[in-house]
């Protein structure tokens, strides 16, 4: 009896394991089927999210470049100042432009359904969540959908135009001219869109990461430092080699990492009392 007692919880245990990875497949197929829906408008719109939004940075009448141009007269210089960018993007390969075409549409899908994403990851881990943290559902999904559009937003308006302003200017010499590749161009910029995203994500990481204990705000306030020069880090990499875009970056993710730990005191205060 002793033995089939441990079968029957044996069975049990591989049954509700292999009826999580069911649930946990319906999440991944809904979130593909929403990211292949976006993705088909943004390839039906090809004019629009190309000639609109991601060439544009590769304008002078950019508007951030007009904007740093109004503002660097105001001190005295010009330096985001110019009639025309002095480079071209061309195509080099055969198939380029179609297949920037399917990798644009495929990112600016996931883009676009990300709120759709995190809703599927919610649906996921709330069962096993109790209820007085389930009805945080929307707060969180919210706060976590307006975070990643607003980095993206910033990456989109402050940190691709720095990148395109200095790697599409700089020359080693006046006899060589700069001729960029599309696919070179478009991977620069989704890498750089996604990244600000993703990193705007941290007071959202940081509230999962309190709420199941791996992270207390006494941690976060210690290594603090080693916060900073890991995104000194990842802002290095994802902006051009110069101090003032890796700043621009650096800032807002610091202040968002002091939110952070704001929001895990609070999260400890509230565990302590319990």
């Amino acid at each position: 009896m002793i033995f089939g007692k441990k079968n029957s919880k044996i069975k049990d245990a591989e049954m509700s394991f292999l009826g999580h990875l069911e649930q946990l497949r319906v999440h991944i197929i809904r979130s593909v089927v929403a990211s292949v829906v976006a993705a088909s408008v943004v390839f039906g719109f090809k004019n629009f999210f190309f000639d609109v939004v991601l060439l544009s940075p590769t304008k002078a009448q950019f508007v951030t470049y007009e904007l740093f141009c109004s503002v660097s007269k105001f001190w005295g210089g010009e330096v985001f100042c110019m009639e025309e960018m002095p480079f071209r993007i061309v195509n080099l390969k055969m198939a380029g432009q179609f297949a920037m075409h399917l990798w644009v549409s495929l990112v600016g899908g996931v883009i676009l359904a990300f709120p759709y994403i995190v809703l599927q990851i919610w649906l996921f881990v709330a069962p096993g969540l109790k209820p007085e943290e389930r009805k945080y559902a929307g707060v969180l999904i919210g706060s976590s959908s307006i975070l990643f559009f607003l980095g993206v937003l910033f990456g989109y308006f402050l940190i691709v135009p720095l990148t395109v302003q200095f790697l599409g200017t700089y020359q080693v010499s006046d006899s060589v001219a700069n001729q960029i590749d599309l696919s070179s161009y478009i991977s620069t910029v989704t890498s750089v869109l996604l990244a600000c995203g993703v990193m705007f994500q941290l007071p959202v990481l940081v509230y999962v990461g309190s709420k199941l204990g791996l992270l207390t705000p006494e941690w976060m306030r210690k290594y603090r430092k080693h916060a900073f020069v890991v995104v000194l880090i990842v802002a290095a990499v994802i902006t051009p080699p110069d101090v003032a875009s890796q700043i621009l970056v650096t800032i807002p993710v610091m202040i968002l990492y002091e939110i952070s730990i704001l929001i895990a005191s609070r999260i400890s205060k509230r565990q302590t009392l319990r």
